[in-house]
């Protein structure tokens, strides 16, 4: 029988844990008694990027902000990794908005299609029209970074307003974090900005159609809108200016002002800290969850590779805004069917269900596209974004909150917030009441008579059913609070592993 090396017990320290080789080396120069060795090892040289971090602190001093940045607790729940998701979204937008804008024409000038998509050859176009063609089906990767922000875009609001209903439900626009909504709103009605914005430049007859409802709503403003139009549109649409400003509203304001708020919106976030559901240890004088590095920074790269890889095979894979099956913008004529991007379909149904009603107020004649164009959609963005203070006048709650409610803590909130997206989802669905009108073989008048009555129906009804709902789920254990028993591994003194009682 061959007998091999007896192997050394590994050194341990006095938890049972083995000690990496510097530990050992300390230990074995402190057995012998060598000072000089000790204080080596114990205080070693500094490295060369350890000197540059030093030379860099001396004269910035932001070794005790980037202590406190990686030291930062963030609370262990699925739901705030949707403000991440957001940001990711963002930093997509921009790379890809970037490569795009190398191809892009901002231009309303006439030009003749050469190129080679045959139905459109010899077809006089704008200059934003015919890059967009280039860029889809001559530049390299073109059409996939084309999809692939357009599919961002999409998913970017989604996650905004998402982020959004968690803050609303969960109460965590509370004293004292009122700004913070205020800003987190913002942002959302700037997502919404720079989408249709981005949506409106291709100048083809879909977004060319969604211009001029635009600009119908905006002229409607009693006494304002024509100002406010000419300011916009360059003048009377259809315009030559109106694709060249929204390009710089595109690219240049609104990401600046985008990238602000987000700024504005994490900082509060970091000196006010975080919310944290009322599970476990959790307090309202503690953050519970897991430091930013390196558990978050890990999570979070992950995420955002996720992200990209989700957004990048959408952009590959699912066709989004195919502009050469418009064809280019044309005043006299409207496509149909016409939806937008559906984070604007609802502002289109409130257009298309609203009855031709037009008073006269003071010997002013209203037209009818400013009650639903620019009436309805102000007043619920107002309650929205007012809703901190609301809810404080009603309730007479002026304390600090650190800790989140569950929805159905707050009976009242829940069932409004719910009433707010029903109504959102009724006008959404009635913006594609042509399409719907030919899928479901029912008549356009027919279904606009249904879209009236449900968008003032089913907001009471949701409302009323979820108030009902989260009464009855008042007094019940909250998600965590049950023991649900069995065994943990415990480790021991030893190093090894053995069971103990949950």
């Amino acid at each position: 029988m061959r007998l091999g090396r007896r192997r050394e017990p590994p050194v341990v320290d006095p938890l049972g844990r083995p000690l990496n080789e510097p530990a050992r080396e300390l230990r074995e120069a402190e057995a012998r008694g060598d000072t000089a060795a000790v204080d080596a090892l114990a205080d070693p040289e500094p490295t060369e990027l350890e000197r540059i971090a030093g030379w860099l602190d001396e004269r910035t001093g932001l070794a005790s902000l980037v202590r406190t940045t990686l030291r930062k607790v963030f609370p262990d729940h699925w739901s705030f990794l949707l403000g991440e998701l957001a940001l990711f979204c963002f930093v997509i937008l921009v790379a890809t908005g970037t490569f795009l804008t190398f191809f892009f024409v901002p231009s309303a000038g006439e030009t003749t299609y050469q190129g080679p998509y045959a139905p459109l050859q010899g077809s006089t176009v704008s200059q934003a029209y015919d890059s967009v063609l280039h860029l889809s089906f001559e530049v390299k990767a073109g059409l996939l970074m084309r999809q692939v922000h357009h599919w961002t875009a999409v998913v970017f609001v989604a996650v905004v307003i998402a982020h959004v209903a968690r803050v609303f439900f969960t109460g965590a626009f509370r004293r004292p974090r009122e700004i913070n909504w205020l800003i987190g709103f913002g942002l959302l009605v700037f997502a919404i900005g720079e989408g249709f914005t981005g949506y409106s430049l291709p100048d083809d007859l879909l977004s060319g159609t969604g211009a001029r409802i635009a600009y119908s709503a905006v002229i409607s403003i009693p006494f304002l809108g024509p100002y406010l139009a000419s300011l916009a549109f360059g003048g009377e649409f259809p315009t030559a200016a109106f694709l060249p400003r929204f390009f710089v509203l595109h690219v240049m304001l609104l990401p600046a002002v985008f990238a602000g708020a987000i700024a504005a919106h994490v900082g509060l976030v970091f000196l006010q800290k975080h919310t944290q559901f009322k599970i476990g240890r959790a307090r309202a004088d503690n953050v519970v969850g897991r430091h930013f590095w390196p558990g978050q920074a890990f999570i979070s790269g992950g995420l955002f590779f996720l992200t990209a890889a989700a957004v990048a095979l959408l952009g590959g894979l699912v066709q989004i805004n195919p502009v050469w099956a418009y064809g280019p913008f044309q005043p006299a004529v409207v496509s149909s069917p016409a939806q937008p991007d559906w984070y604007v379909g609802w502002l289109d149904g409130a257009l298309r269900i609203f009855p031709p009603f037009e008073p006269v107020i003071l010997g002013v004649t209203i037209p009818s596209v400013f009650i639903p164009g620019v009436v309805i959609p102000g007043f619920l963005f107002t309650v929205v974004a007012g809703w901190p203070f609301i809810e404080r006048r009603i309730t007479g709650d002026r304390a600090p909150h650190h800790l989140l409610d569950w929805p159905w803590d707050a009976p009242f909130r829940a069932a409004v917030g719910s009433a707010i997206l029903a109504l959102f989802a009724v006008l959404t669905l009635a913006g594609g009441n042509d399409v719907l009108s030919g899928f479901l073989d029912l008549p356009v008048e027919g279904l606009t008579w249904i879209f009236r009555f449900l968008v003032v129906a089913l907001p009471v009804v949701v409302g009323l059913v979820v108030y009902a709902l989260c009464r009855s789920r008042q007094g019940r254990p909250a998600p965590g609070a049950v023991d649900k028993g069995g065994v943990a591994l415990v480790r021991n003194p030893a190093g090894g592993w053995e069971e103990a009682e949950r």
